[in-house]
């Protein structure tokens, strides 16, 4: 396969300071090649003054091309090694973005997991007595063109104002049930102690009747004697 030259090179390159670098090794070739050039046409001849001068110059020519292209080569590195440094950075941060795109989406079928089954759960309030719509907006005509959830939410909360009111009279029978068997229990004590008195009342009775009927008793028998 033939050697590509830096010209035929450049063609496949669009850099403008690649192109450069190509151009100077062009240079630095063409130079070379004039060089051998000029040598080989004078390696016969005793060289004279004039193709020393001659070949010194195109030696100058020659060392300035190739310190032009050493210098474009060390940019050239420098240039190459800070695209990579950059292109590293930029494929980390690519990286990194990647990655928090894919925790982004995650979180996203995650949350639409639990927004699904937030709109599937059987709430309680779906089982609630709740009043109708038609009262609801008859007993509150500021209701009326209210949406849907604005009319689930006063239903609620009619609900509530309802159970409320149920448990204030709830609460009120229990304080006077709780009121009436502390009567019943206080009459029962006084029934309880009645009945003691009672009880004491006609043992005291008795005691008093057998004292009297042995009196009648000695009474007869003292008739009885005489």
């Amino acid at each position: 396969m033939a050697d590509q030259s830096p010209m035929e090179a450049g063609a496949f390159v669009t850099d403008e300071f690649l192109q450069s670098v190509l151009h100077a090794a062009a240079e630095a070739r063409r130079q070379c090649l004039h060089m051998l050039d000029f040598i080989d046409q004078n390696r016969a001849a005793q060289p004279d003054a004039h193709a020393e001068m001659q070949l010194s110059r195109q030696q100058k020519l020659l060392h300035a091309n190739l310190a032009k292209l050493r210098g474009l080569n060390r940019r050239a590195l420098l240039d190459t090694r800070n695209t990579k440094q950059q292109t590293q950075e930029a494929k980390s941060e690519i990286d990194s973005l990647h990655l928090h795109l894919q925790n982004l989406y995650y979180e996203q079928r995650h949350l639409i997991g639990d927004i699904a089954a937030c709109q599937g759960y059987n709430h309680k309030y779906q089982t609630l007595p709740l009043i109708p719509v038609d009262e609801i907006l008859a007993a509150n005509p500021e209701l009326a063109g209210a949406d849907e959830h604005d009319l689930m939410v006063a239903r609620i909360n009619h609900e509530h104002a309802e159970r409320q009111t149920l448990e204030e009279q709830r609460q009120g029978l229990l304080k006077k049930k709780q009121s009436l068997i502390a009567d019943n229990n206080k009459k029962k004590d006084e029934l309880a102690a009645l009945d003691k008195e009672i009880e004491k009342f006609i043992g005291s009775a008795t005691s008093v009747q057998q004292k009297f009927d042995q009196h009648d008793q000695q009474n007869q028998k003292a008739a009885a004697s005489a």
